[in-house]
C-alpha cells in the first residue's frame, strides 16, 4: 500500500478546489499522516525494484500514486533525518541532532514551530505513534523515568503520543504513553545509565547464554526480552516491551488514534521500528521472505501499512487522505547484531543502484524510496522531482493554505505542487550529511568536499577514506555507483557546488587548495 514516510492530507484544498482555510477554522482541512520507516533503504521495495520480500501493498500505493526517484532525506542516520523532518532545518544546524542515547534531553527548541505544533495551531488533533528518538527531558538535570516525562512529544505539539524513548536497541526498553512510562509498576522504579552499569541485571557480556541473538559490544549491556542493549537499565520489569509484538502495538495504537480522531482534522506520525535492529520477528512473518530477518521485517512493514491504509478506506477517509511514505535513512545489513542479513541477503540490493547507505555520504545513504498517495487527486506516476524531506514542513502549509511562521523551516522550500503530481520540478540541489559531514547533489553531479569519510565497513568494522582537494565528484547520469571521481576534469562544477555548502554551511568547507577565491565565490 505505501512506503516508509506517509503524510496524508484529507479533505485538500489544492486539486480543483480553491477554498482558503483561516487558522482555528478546522473545516475543510486534510488530514495529514506521516509514515516513516527505518533503516529502510531506496531498492528494498518491489516498486522501486526490490526482490526477495514481497511488498505488495507498498507497491499498491506506488501504482495508485507518484513514485519518486530523486527523493531524499537530509541524513544518513536516524535522530538528525527525523529533526529535519519535523522542523525543516538542517540537522547540523544544531550540535545536539548527532545519534542520541536513550536518556538524552529533547532537541528541539519547544519555543521555535515546527511541523506538529504548526499543524496543532490551525486546528489539527495531532499524534504520534512509535520511534521518537529526538530526546527527552532537560539538559541540566537528571530524567525522571517514575514520574511526568517532560519535556517531550507533547512540549513540542503533539497532542497525544504513545513511544518509546530513542531506539529498540537502547534503553530503556519501555512504551510511554503521554510522557509517562506504560504499566510502570511504582514500587520497581526504572533507572538508566549509559556510562556504567547500574543494579545487578545480566547483560550480553555476562550472560550470552540468555540472548536470542549475539550482538556486539556495544550492544552487549542490559538484556531485555533475550536481547542485550546499549546502555544499562534497571527496574521498569512490568513495562518493558516484547520485541516480537511491537509492530502490532504500534500499527494499534495508529489505527486506534485514526478512529478517535475522524471526525476532526488529524496529523499522525507514524514511525514503525521496521527495520531498525533488533529484528526480532514475530512467529508469524519469521521466514517468510526467504532474505532473513532483515526481510521479514520489510514484510511486517509492509503488512502494517496495509492494514493502515485498510482502516483508512473502512472510515471512508482514503480519498480525503494524502500520503506520502519514505524511510529516515539508507540500509544496513549487519548493525550490532548477529541475525544472518548479510548471509541471507541473496540478489537483494537494498540501496537499489546506489553506493552505500546508513550511516554514510554516499546516494544510498540519503535517497529514499518516497511515495505521494491520494485517490482522486494525485494521478499515478513516476517523478524524477528533487525532493528533501527538509520540504515537508513548509510543503504542507503550502498544501493547507495556511500562514506560515516567520522563524519556521529556515532550510525547507515549497515542494508541494511535486508532491502533487503537478510538476517534476524540484529543488535545484540538496545537501546530504553523514555523522555531521556534508555533501551535495545538483542535477546529474555529485560532489563530496575535502575531508575524511566514515563509514560502515564489514561485520562490526568501521573504515576512514579520505577525501583529498579539491574534493570528488561524481556524474550520477553516468557513474551512479560513484566511483570515478572526475573533479580534475570539471573544475568549475567544483566550484559551483563547493560553493553551494559554502553558502549553506560555510563552516563545512575545509580548506582551497586547488580552487582560486574567485572560483569559489569568497
Amino acid at each position: 500500500m505505501f512506503v516508509p514516510l506517509v503524510i496524508v492530507i484529507s479533505g485538500l484544498l489544492f486539486a480543483g478546489v480553491d477554498r482558503v482555510c483561516v487558522a482555528g477554522d478546522a473545516k475543510g482541512l486534510p488530514n495529514i499522516v506521516v509514515i516513516y520507516g527505518d533503516d529502510i533503504g531506496y531498492g528494498d521495495f518491489g516498486c522501486y525494484g526490490g526482490t526477495g520480500a514481497d511488498t505488495a501493498n507498498i507497491d499498491a500505493l506506488a501504482d495508485g500514486g507518484m513514485r519518486f526517484t530523486s527523493a531524499y532525506c537530509t541524513a544518513a542516520t536516524c535522530t538528525p533525518s527525523r529533526y529535519s523532518l519535523l522542523t525543516g532545518q538542517y540537522a547540523f544546524r544544531n550540535q545536539a541532532a548527532k545519534i542520541l542515547p536513550g536518556n538524552a534531553p529533547l532537541i528541539i527548541d519547544t519555543d521555535r514551530p515546527n511541523l506538529a505544533s504548526f499543524l496543532r495551531s490551525v486546528g489539527y488533533r495531532t499524534g504520534l505513534v512509535g520511534k521518537w528518538h529526538l530526546g527527552l527531558g532537560h539538559a541540566d538535570r537528571p530524567l525522571d523515568w517514575n514520574g511526568k516525562i517532560a519535556p517531550g512529544p507533547a512540549e513540542v505539539g503533539f497532542d497525544e503520543s504513545f513511544n518509546m524513548a530513542a531506539t529498540a536497541d537502547r534503553v530503556p526498553s519501555v512504551y510511554i504513553r503521554d510522557g509517562r512510562v506504560v504499566n510502570l509498576d511504582p514500587n520497581d522504579p526504572i533507572g538508566v545509565n549509559y556510562q556504567s552499569k547500574i543494579g545487578d541485571e545480566p547483560t550480553g557480556r555476562s550472560h550470552p547464554e540468555l540472548l536470542k541473538v549475539q550482538a556486539d559490544d556495544q550492544h552487549s549491556c542490559t538484556i531485555v526480552n533475550g536481547v542485550s542493549r546499549i546502555g544499562y537499565m534497571t527496574g521498569g520489569k512490568a513495562a518493558r516491551f516484547k520485541d516480537e509484538d511491537m509492530a502490532d502495538t504500534y500499527l494499534n495504537e495508529a489505527i486506534d488514534f485514526v478512529r478517535r480522531n475522524k471526525d476532526q482534522p488529524f496529523f499522525l506520525y507514524y514511525a514503525p521500528n521496521e527495520n531498525h535492529v533488533p529484528r526480532v520477528i514475530h512467529p508469524r512473518f519469521a521466514g517468510s521472505s526467504g532474505l532473513g530477518p532483515r526481510g521479514d521485517a520489510l514484510m511486517v512493514f509492509d503488512w502494517c501499512v496495509g492494514r493502515f491504509v485498510e482502516t483508512l478506506r473502512s472510515e471512508g477517509l482514503e480519498r480525503n487522505t494524502l500520503i506520502i511514505l519514505s524511510s529516515d535513512n539508507g540500509p544496513v545489513l549487519f548493525d550490532g547484531y548477529w541475525d544472518g542479513a548479510i548471509n541471507r541477503t541473496g540478489d537483494h540490493r537494498a540501496a537499489g543502484p546506489w553506493r552505500g547507505g546508513k550511516y554514510s555520504r554516499w546516494e544510498g545513504g540519503t535517497r529514499m524510496p518516497l511515495i505521494t498517495y491520494w485517490p482522486g487527486t494525485i494521478s499515478p506516476g513516476v517523478s524524477d522531482a528533487l525532493i528533501s524531506q527538509v520540504d515537508l514542513f513548509r510543503s504542507i502549509a503550502a498544501l493547507i493554505k495556511m500562514p506560515f511562521p516567520d522563524d519556521a523551516a529556515m532550510d525547507g522550500q515549497d515542494a508541494s505542487a511535486a508532491l502533487l503530481g503537478h510538476t517534476d520540478q524540484g529543488r535545484d540541489f540538496v545537501i546530504q550529511e553523514a555523522l555531521t559531514q556534508l555533501a551535495v547533489r545538483q542535477g546529474d553531479w555529485k560532489y563530496l568536499p575535502p575531508g575524511s569519510i566514515t563509514e560502515r565497513g564489514g561485520i562490526d568494522q568501521w573504515k576512514s577514506i579520505t577525501v583529498d582537494e579539491p574534493g570528488w565528484l561524481f556524474n550520477l547520469a553516468d557513474d551512479p555507483g560513484e566511483l570515478k571521481n572526475v573533479a580534475a576534469d570539471h573544475p568549475d562544477e567544483v566550484a559551483q557546488l563547493r560553493r553551494i555548502i559554502a553558502d549553506v554551511a560555510p563552516e563545512k568547507v575545509i580548506g582551497a587548495e586547488g580552487l582560486n577565491k574567485k572560483q569559489l565565490g569568497f
